[in-house]
């Protein structure tokens, strides 16, 4: 605003300037995309301890697993996606999405995840954020029912749910970013194949460069071989 106030002949420092546009209300606008907030904190809900603490080390699959919501804009408006990830293989076991991120939302992502585990998700520890959908009475009554022990981070510090937020950085780079969704069906279609080659296809360093589910695979058969 200054430079262009001298251009037209005017002599003003910056800071003038600023009082200036105080006094008349003046702002300059953000031109960073707005964040749209997924963590509304329950400040009703009892407290659940951090069971995982930023431990994401690879190891036994079916042991520590992590959840979180995330948001993919379509022409109709947002797509809202949770996900329910291995910690110990990588592997997102369930997920689901919807124009909404109510309870039902990753509830529906742990009903899945209990589905890809043949039924059973008896001493999961399950960590994820301190959202009202994961802290509210419906989401810990299907943790309890299933035997899944719930484990939070601190609100609004993303290295307490790193591997999440590295799943949907990866999530974004390499799917959301290159293209433009019509419909929220057409997103819908794109995760799920973007999803499904993340387990079956996509190397991970973290994993000695072979897919999750490969990883789970052999994890299995070293068991087998070594009793």
């Amino acid at each position: 605003m200054t430079g262009e106030l001298r251009r037209r002949g005017y002599c003003v420092n910056h800071k003038r300037t600023e009082r200036l546009m105080a006094t008349l209300g003046i702002y300059a606008r953000d031109g960073r995309r707005k964040k749209i907030r997924t963590t509304i904190p329950d400040k009703e809900a009892p407290p659940i301890p951090d069971r995982i603490g930023r431990d994401f080390s690879v190891g036994e699959p079916a042991r520590r697993a992590c959840g979180d919501i995330t948001y993919i804009p379509t022409d109709e408006g947002w797509l809202y996606l949770a996900d329910v990830e291995d910690i110990g293989s990588r592997r997102v076991i369930g997920f689901a999405m919807a124009d909404h991120m109510r309870t039902e939302l990753v509830s529906a992502a742990m009903t899945m995840a209990l589905e890809c585990r043949g039924g059973s998700l008896s001493g999961l520890t399950f960590h994820h954020d301190r959202g009202s959908q994961y802290m509210g009475r419906e989401f810990r009554a299907l943790c309890d029912r299933l035997g899944v022990v719930q484990s939070t981070g601190r609100t609004g510090t993303s290295l307490d749910n790193a591997a999440a937020e590295s799943l949907w950085a990866s999530l974004k780079r390499e799917l959301v970013s290159r293209v433009r969704f019509a419909t929220r069906e057409e997103a819908r279609r794109a995760i799920t194949a973007w999803i499904t080659r993340y387990n079956t296809v996509r190397l991970h360093s973290s994993l000695g460069n072979v897919p999750p589910v490969e990883w789970e695979l052999r994890y299995s058969q070293a068991g087998l071989l070594a009793a």
